[in-house]
């Protein structure tokens, strides 16, 4: 049985607090309150889960592991895309929004906080895909006499 397509009415408020705490967790006043790994290394696990969300925003009935390699892919491809230092490229990342979308410097470390970003949204859809599965199953079998 396949569930239903996720709710884009729930994905867009997540998807804007995704974009909220990833700019939050790397703010002066987060950096006096929170641990440092979470400074260091959250904004690039939301970022992750930012596009996981976009995705399947975009296309709400995409399988759990399509959307997962997908962003995963995604992600990598632009952290490897921060080891080209062309000047059109540079221009790019010089203005604030392409740099948060593009990043400035490669690190092996993003590379995991994607790893991380990725399980932690596939997680969560998985286990929020079976739940919306067991939904539709007693719906179904309690609408028949």
């Amino acid at each position: 049985m396949s569930p239903g397509p996720r709710s884009r009415a729930l994905l867009l408020p997540l998807m804007v607090l995704a974009v909220a705490l990833g700019l939050g967790s790397r703010s002066a006043t987060a950096r006096v309150y929170l641990p440092r790994l979470v400074t260091d290394y959250a904004g690039d696990t939301l970022w992750t889960v930012m596009v996981y969300l976009c995705l399947v925003f975009a296309l709400p009935r995409l399988p759990v592991r399509l959307a997962a390699a997908a962003a995963l892919g995604f992600s990598v491809l632009v952290e490897l895309s921060q080891l080209v230092h062309t000047p059109w490229l540079e221009a790019l990342r010089a203005h604030r929004l392409a740099a948060l979308v593009l990043g400035r410097g490669f690190l092996v470390s993003d590379l995991v906080c994607y790893a991380v970003g990725t399980g932690l949204a596939a997680g969560t859809d998985l286990r929020c895909s079976r739940r919306r599965a067991m939904r539709s199953s007693v719906e179904t079998s309690g609408s028949h006499p």
